[in-house]
């Protein structure tokens, strides 16, 4: 697909790659509804977007997990630009860490993690089967495809974004629905670095696991890579190739990997 002259949806588009996404995607002259649950920062990255790009972006506030707010994001993009064709499932949330978590927070994990991408698919794909084609791209993370120490709602969370990114591509792809899952490590983003940064046990291990495992990424060079992919039509977006060779290992001797993994755990543990 190529990516310019689209109608775009991004969610989690007030920051961190959403907020990239959003800019890359008014650069390459197509139109973007940006959703954030902090309406403030959704307004301010379309603003900016404006001041180069005149009526290219517009803002929309609220929980994209919450069915009526995605109908009012894509009613807002038909009538300001027309139907959508990318949407962007990119909000997300580190609620939650291990066995002690409560179930509120399991639940938040899971409807914004996972649920989200659900309700979204649920209302573009009949569309996009009707018009003949439509992109969904969903961010997970390299934690849906290995591991995430120290966050069991993450790692579960980011596990079923794969999985149903997955599910959604083997189904719908042959209907001319296209699909993308970003999985990266470390991205310099406000929910790296406050998410998993937290007075909570063992958030800061889950941060660490993060950031030392590989470089951490800047959000634009990210969006830059997304839009490469979508445009080649890849289903596996790998900012980190390292994550590639992690994949392989794990799928290759499962209880290797899992031995790595918890070595790696009591390094982290041991520099706490």
């Amino acid at each position: 697909m190529d990516v310019a002259q689209k109608v775009a949806v991004v969610t989690g588009g007030g920051a961190g790659i959403g907020a990239a996404l959003s800019r890359a995607m008014a650069e390459a002259g197509s139109r973007v509804v940006i959703a954030d649950l902090n309406a403030g920062k959704a307004e301010a990255v379309a603003d900016e977007i404006n001041a180069s790009h005149d009526g290219c972006a517009v803002a929309e506030g609220g929980d994209v997990a919450d069915e009526g707010v995605l109908q009012r994001i894509v009613d807002r993009a038909e009538s300001e630009f027309g139907p959508v064709d990318i949407f962007f499932a990119n909000a997300g949330t580190t609620a939650g860490l291990g066995l002690d978590t409560p179930d509120d927070l399991w639940d938040i994990a899971l409807e914004v993690n996972v649920m989200a991408h659900v309700r979204a698919a649920r209302l573009l794909v009949p569309r996009w089967i009707e018009r003949g084609g439509g992109y969904f791209v969903s961010t997970a993370s390299a934690a849906g495809l290995l591991t995430q120490i120290g966050s069991a709602t993450y790692s579960v969370s980011k596990h079923a974004a794969v999985g149903f990114a997955e599910w959604l591509s083997v189904t719908y792809g042959d209907q001319g629905v296209k699909v993308s899952c970003l999985c990266p490590m470390g991205v310099e983003t406000e929910l790296l670095r406050s998410g998993f940064e937290t007075d909570q046990p063992g958030a800061s291990v889950a941060a660490s696991a993060v950031t030392g495992a590989g470089a951490v990424l800047q959000p634009a060079d990210v969006a830059v890579q997304v839009l490469a992919a979508v445009e080649q039509e890849k289903f596996l977006i790998l900012p980190h190739p390292e994550v590639l060779d992690f994949y392989r290992n794990k799928g290759s001797d499962y209880d290797r990997w899992i031995s790595g993994m918890r070595r790696y755990q009591r390094h982290l543990l041991s520099d706490s």
